[in-house]
């Protein structure tokens, strides 16, 4: 009977066969995107969750412009230790996981007396102490190209006592945002002899953790990064094993959250985007998070023609705003955040809109015409001229993210078709911010001038200290300070008076900006144009998850995430 049933199987099998053999169909697709496969068929794994992300390239230096990205604020939250941090409305909240006190201790002069929790240490038993303090004012105070700068700069001294575990920093003037300096600090131990200094700082791996998560590995050819729970975190451990960050497309993110094979997603949403999440509701809920920076073109005020004022407002008034805003959302969330002051960003508090009525509202032809010519411009065979000499100039964006690209795209073909000549460069954020907009080239060869940018603008941090940041002067007969002390390469006197009245506290930001706002929108040296948005989107079995505060987006509960059974 046995055999009869194998000789009726083995007839069948051949009968399969010579089917196969005389058809033409082509074999089935293969499937590429890894977190978009078929449910899982075993058990999950409930001490580990997935997050589908956009990219995991650039470096990771959560103080460097360059460095940037939705990535680069996760895992400084995770893993890099903070004197304080946001509170739920943005307020800095002194982090008592790392700090026993922060306080002023004396008005002349001004000093701020630090109290570390004496078990604070690094992953690899370091302790977190006063060397780590200094390491970071002394980058900030003179590197190019860092986010926050100027409330370092007033510092003048950093002392410590008690084996580093007390750390007393005075300060040139009185500085009321204190609360907002040394925040993510770095391991000195580690990184004071590392090649390259500065500029190789958490550029390829996180050397060692001062939070609750390790950052195990980061493998950008697999687009994967892996943080498990730190072992050797003094304070309450993390609930959950490993959160893995892993990039994929948009069919990849929706494909993961629908199966279950990615938990959550964070990631930057065009209008077709927000559409295809939308559509996993109920099983999913969506949330915004405004980032710290705000996407601005920067019209520099370098060389002979872009030192005029007049040319500037003439590029301007051949600029379609909403086109680039269009271009570097897509439509998506961050179009509904378009930035419409030359300081804060939307989601700031106390932001209040500035735009001038009427500017920017669209190409303004007769405008730039009458500008160009009352600088001593002329059209020459259709373009823009001084003398015989056409107007060329340089327009840059950092290399990586399409969103900029896309928008210093469309602003060359804007001021194509306004007779301007450009050129698009798309060097790495590193030499666009570190070498080309600082005036230090590293190479020792003259390095193009950059007239345009379109990049990010930082937003978070002390909002008193933004003036200063954003259109603050080099500080006089300070040789560390960097040759360019901001993007823009601007330095108006009146503007850093007002600036400075800010930084210490000697004028209200709010009277602060009634001056300054108009006045810079006068000068045309930067034109803000949204700020960026990542949209977060989660799977219901997801405990303890949401936007986070403002500026430091979900990975600031990361500690005390969750995940339920099935």
């Amino acid at each position: 009977m046995r055999r009869t049933a194998l000789r009726v199987a083995l007839a069948g099998g051949a009968a399969l066969l010579a089917l196969a053999g005389c058809t033409n169909a082509p074999p089935p697709p293969l499937v590429t995107t890894e977190i978009a496969r078929t449910a899982p068929t075993s058990e999950p794994d409930l001490g580990e969750v997935v997050i589908a992300v956009d990219s995991v390239a650039g470096g990771n230096n959560p103080h460097k412009l360059a460095d940037q990205s939705t990535l680069t604020t996760a895992l400084a939250q995770a893993a890099l230790p903070s004197v304080f941090r946001p509170g739920p409305d943005g307020t800095p909240r002194l982090d008592r996981t790392l700090m026993v006190s922060a306080e002023v201790t004396d008005a002349e002069p001004y000093t701020v007396t630090y109290r570390l929790r004496p078990q604070a240490s690094w992953s690899d038993s370091a302790p977190i102490a006063a060397e780590d303090f200094v390491y970071l004012w002394e980058q900030l105070r003179a590197a190019p190209g860092v986010v926050d700068g100027a409330g370092y700069r007033l510092i003048s001294n950093i002392s410590a006592r008690e084996a580093g575990r007390v750390v007393e920093v005075t300060f040139e003037q009185a500085y009321p945002g204190w609360r907002s300096l040394f925040a993510n600090l770095l391991p000195v131990h580690l990184l004071k002899d590392l090649p390259g200094g500065w500029a190789n700082a958490l550029r390829e791996s996180y050397p060692v953790s001062g939070g609750p998560f390790n950052v195990r590995s980061l493998d950008r050819d697999r687009g994967e990064v892996v943080l498990e729970r730190n072992d050797r975190y003094w304070d309450t451990p993390a609930t959950l094993d490993r959160i893995i960050l892993r990039r994929a497309d948009l069919d990849g993110i929706t494909g993961g959250l629908r199966t279950g094979n990615s938990q959550l997603a964070l990631t930057r949403l065009t209008d077709r985007g927000a559409t295809a999440m939308a559509a996993l509701e109920p099983e999913v809920t969506i949330a915004q998070v405004p980032r710290p920076s705000v996407a601005t073109v920067l019209l520099r005020p370098v060389g002979a023609a872009m030192a005029d004022q007049r040319v500037r407002a003439a590029l301007s008034a051949l600029v379609d705003r909403q086109a680039l805003i269009s271009a570097g959302t897509g439509g998506g969330p961050s179009a509904t955040q378009v930035a419409n002051a030359q300081v804060q960003a939307p989601s700031a508090p106390g932001y209040q809109p500035t735009l001038p009525a009427g500017a920017l509202a669209g190409v303004d032809a007769a405008r730039a015409e009458a500008l160009f010519a009352e600088a001593g411009f002329a059209k020459v065979d259709g373009v823009w001229a001084f003398g015989q000499t056409p107007l060329e100039l340089v327009l840059a964006a950092p290399e990586g993210d399409e969103a900029y690209l896309a928008i210093a795209k469309e602003l060359q073909r804007q001021l194509t078709a306004g007779g301007v000549r450009t050129r698009l460069v798309t060097p790495s954020g590193e030499e666009l911010y570190g070498e080309l907009l600082s005036g230090r080239p590293q190479s020792g060869a003259r390095e193009p001038e950059v007239h345009l940018v379109v990049g990010p603008q930082p937003a978070g941090g002390d909002q008193a200290t933004l003036p200063a940041v954003r259109f603050g002067c080099q500080p006089a007969d300070d040789p560390d300070a960097p040759a360019v002390a901001n993007a823009s390469g601007l330095c108006d006197e009146s503007v850093q008076e007002a600036a400075r009245a800010a930084l210490t506290g000697q004028r209200p930001l709010p009277d602060v900006l009634a001056g300054i706002e108009p006045e810079l929108w006068a000068q045309a040296v930067a034109i803000p144009l949204f700020q960026e948005v990542d949209t977060l989107v989660q799977r219901r079995e997801m405990i303890g998850v949401d936007a986070g505060p403002p500026f430091a987006g979900p990975f600031a509960g990361a500690a005390g995430w969750d995940r339920a059974g099935g």
